[in-house]
C-alpha cells in the first residue's frame, strides 16, 4: 500500500513538474508575439528577426525556438492579430454601446493594418503561396464588423443603409492615406468622422 501511494505522488508531482515548463514556454512565446507585434507595427521598413530579438532583449537562438522561420512568426502575429479582432467585436459588445464598440473596433482594425504593413513582404509571398487564406480572413472580418452593425442598428445607433463592405473599404482607404503610427493623429479624426456618417440622421 504505501509503495503504491509514494509511486501516485511521484507520478502526480512529476506531472506537475512537466506542466510548469509548458506555462513558461507558452508566456514566452506569448510575450515574443506581443514584442513582434510592436516592432512590425511601428517598423518603416520589415524589421529582421535578430532586432525583433533585441527588442525583446532575447537571444536570436531563443526566437527562432519558438519560431524556426520568418513565415512562421508572421503566421503567429497574422492570426493573432484576426483573433483580436474577430473576438474583439464580441468582447467590446459585451461591454459598450454598439456605437462606441464600432469606434473602439476600428482602432483595433488600424493596429492589424499597421502591423501587416510591417511585415509586408513576407505577408505577400505567403498568400501567394496559399499559407495564408486571404479569403478565409476577410469573411472573418466582414462577419465582425457586420455583427457590430446588427447590434448598432437594434439600437438605433447605426445607419440600415450601410454595409460591412462599406466599413472595411472605408478603414483600408483611412489607413492607407493616414497610417499608424506616423499619422495617429490624423487617422482618428478620419475615423471620427467616418462615425459620424454612420450614425442615422436625426427624424
Amino acid at each position: 500500500m504505501r509503495h503504491r501511494s509514494t509511486s501516485g505522488t511521484r507520478s502526480v508531482s512529476d506531472r506537475a513538474e512537466a506542466r510548469a515548463p509548458r506555462a513558461d514556454a507558452a508566456r514566452n512565446r506569448d510575450q515574443l508575439l506581443a514584442v513582434a507585434t510592436r516592432v512590425f507595427m511601428s517598423a518603416g521598413a520589415e524589421p529582421s528577426m535578430r532586432a525583433i530579438a533585441r527588442e525583446a532583449g532575447v537571444g536570436i537562438a531563443t526566437l527562432y525556438r519558438h519560431f524556426p522561420t520568418r513565415e512562421s512568426l508572421v503566421d503567429a502575429v497574422y492570426q493573432d492579430q484576426v483573433v483580436r479582432l474577430t473576438a474583439g467585436a464580441r468582447e467590446l459588445l459585451g461591454r459598450l454601446p454598439p456605437a462606441a464598440a464600432m469606434r473602439r473596433w476600428m482602432d483595433l482594425f488600424g493596429d492589424w493594418i499597421a502591423a501587416k504593413n510591417g511585415m509586408l513582404d513576407t505577408l505577400l509571398a505567403m498568400i501567394e503561396s496559399g499559407e495564408i487564406t486571404h479569403a478565409r480572413t476577410r469573411t472573418e472580418l466582414l462577419t465582425a464588423i457586420t455583427a457590430l452593425l446588427d447590434a448598432g442598428r437594434a439600437a438605433g445607433d447605426l445607419r440600415s443603409d450601410v454595409t460591412a463592405e462599406d466599413i472595411a473599404a472605408s478603414l483600408i482607404g483611412i489607413f492607407t492615406v493616414a497610417p499608424r503610427p506616423v499619422r495617429e493623429a490624423q487617422a482618428g479624426r478620419l475615423l471620427d468622422l467616418l462615425m459620424d456618417g454612420l450614425r442615422p440622421p436625426p427624424r
